[in-house]
């Protein structure tokens, strides 16, 4: 049975300015309409430090077309995959790739933050629109002007760290932090959400280390680990969280500090490969293969039975950004030739099923849903990040004042201001 994909190559601040209304939308490309196969482009990394992602990604797409067999409103889906190995660069010649040479109407992914960045003054020149699968969905495009050519199947990296501040600070009652994260946007945007967060509920962020991503050991950072500290908060992705929390381990730290963490680190296509090191550690995040729900346990079920593993948040993010191309398709009769209908379309979906739970876009793409505080442990000989408890349809302000959030900085090494270090 063909599913109709085809590799060509081996896979925000978001809009936060008042006045992106769909109303407004330039105007729109033309595309032929017909029984034709819809092409959707597809962004992901299969190469580099962050591959393990991008392959669960194309895990999650592929479920999806494999359910429909190959099919949406009516239409065989063409999936036509990218590889840009997590280089900001190369993401962006991809998707110029997609647009000129395929005529794709409509994109998926990328992975990585600082792709979606580099991704974002050309999706919003050549007028196709852009889901975001899984942490590309970021708060730093809020700096920019407004792209209504680009939604999030995902919310933002520090939508899912808020939270775990504020339970790191009101639960947990932990007193002090350390921050290790990559030194990049994702790392950046995760520590200062659970920073703001952790500090506005009583704790102090004492320091801030910030190893690069392609880092080859960790052992000068976690030489640096004040042995005062209640816990550290690591931002890791793609397998270097493995690395990571196994050096801590040698070093004889587990016994001594807690670990908390950002979603990638311990999602569960690098859980299954880790050991004891990950027993007890808590993390943020919009997805967890244990949320017990008929849809996600379909969907477990599914990656199960072809792949052999649980799947992941990155396996969730592709296959909900189908679900909004799908839903959209509904409205429009199967049709992408009117862009700015298309469009207009998929902001205003409403997902009440899918693995992750309810999602509604605001009027910025960005989704509201719900997060979930996740401690992993043992079950059944298998080591899963169980839910210890939700926050309810979180925006990506948390609780800030939408119009006030988007006067400051954006999340960086030195923002938010750290006024406790020791």
């Amino acid at each position: 049975m063909s599913i109709g994909i085809r590799k060509s190559g081996v896979s925000r601040r978001t809009l936060l300015k008042a006045g992106a209304a769909i109303s407004m939308l330039p105007a729109p490309r033309v595309f032929a309409q017909s029984s034709e196969p819809l092409k959707v482009g597809f962004l992901t990394v299969l190469t580099g430090p962050l591959a393990a992602g991008g392959k669960q990604q194309e895990e999650g797409a592929a479920l999806f077309l494999k359910e429909r067999n190959g099919m949406i409103a009516g239409r065989k889906i063409e999936l036509i995959t990218q590889d840009t190995a997590g280089n900001p660069a190369l993401a962006k010649t991809k998707t110029q790739e997609l647009v000129e040479r395929h005529k794709v109407p409509v994109m998926i992914g990328p992975l990585a933050t600082n792709e979606a960045l580099a991704m974002d003054g050309y999706v919003r020149d050549s007028k196709v629109p852009l889901i975001t699968t899984t942490s590309a969905a970021t708060v730093d495009l809020k700096s920019r002007a407004p792209n209504p050519f680009v939604l999030h199947a995902f919310g933002t990296a520090p939508q899912v760290t808020y939270p775990l501040g504020d339970y790191a600070a009101k639960t947990l009652g932990y007193e002090k932090v350390a921050i290790v994260a990559e030194d990049f946007t994702y790392g950046h945007e995760g520590a200062g959400g659970f920073h703001l967060a952790f500090e506005a509920g009583g704790g102090k962020i004492v320091q801030k280390l910030w190893p690069p991503l392609n880092a080859p050991e960790y052992g000068p950072y976690l030489a640096q680990i004040k042995p005062d500290v209640d816990a550290i908060y690591m931002g890791f992705a793609g397998s270097n969280p493995l690395r990571f929390l196994k050096q801590f381990n040698d070093y004889g730290l587990k016994s001594k500090v807690a670990v908390l963490g950002n979603t990638t680190s311990t999602d569960e296509g690098i859980l299954k490969v880790m050991g004891e090191e990950a027993v007890g550690v808590i993390t943020g995040g919009w997805y967890a293969a244990g949320l017990d729900t008929p849809e996600n346990k379909k969907f477990v079920a599914g990656i199960n039975a072809e792949y052999k593993h649980d799947p992941g948040f990155y396996t969730a993010g592709p296959y909900t950004a189908l679900l909004i191309i799908e839903e959209a398709l509904k409205t429009t009769g199967g049709k992408t030739d009117d862009t700015a209908a298309f469009l207009k379309a998929m902001h205003n979906v409403r997902l009440e099923h899918g693995p992750i739970g309810p999602v509604r876009l605001d009027e910025y793409g960005t989704p509201i849903l719900d997060i979930y505080i996740r401690k992993v442990a043992r079950v059944n000989g298998k080591l899963t990040n169980t839910i210890i408890k939700t926050y309810p349809q979180v925006s990506q302000f948390w609780t800030y004042d939408p119009k006030k959030f988007v006067q400051q900085p954006v999340f960086s090494r030195d923002f938010p201001p750290s006024k406790n270090l020791e």
